[in-house]
């Protein structure tokens, strides 16, 4: 297993069904295999980041 993602096929599900778009913009956290994990504020700054790109793209 390369990743773990649980929200996007609801997404696409419901906006398919609904006649609308969709666009799931994921990051990694954490390494399972090699036991790493993110920090709480690396993760802020990833998640924030995120955000600036979606509105960008909306």
């Amino acid at each position: 297993v390369l990743a773990v993602e649980m929200e996007a096929a609801a997404l696409y599900t419901n906006a398919a069904a609904g006649g609308a778009n969709a666009l799931a913009i994921l990051t990694i956290s954490d390494d399972q295999e090699r036991g790493e994990m993110t920090s709480a504020r690396e993760r802020e700054t990833t998640f924030t980041n995120m955000m600036k790109v979606a509105l960008e793209l909306a």
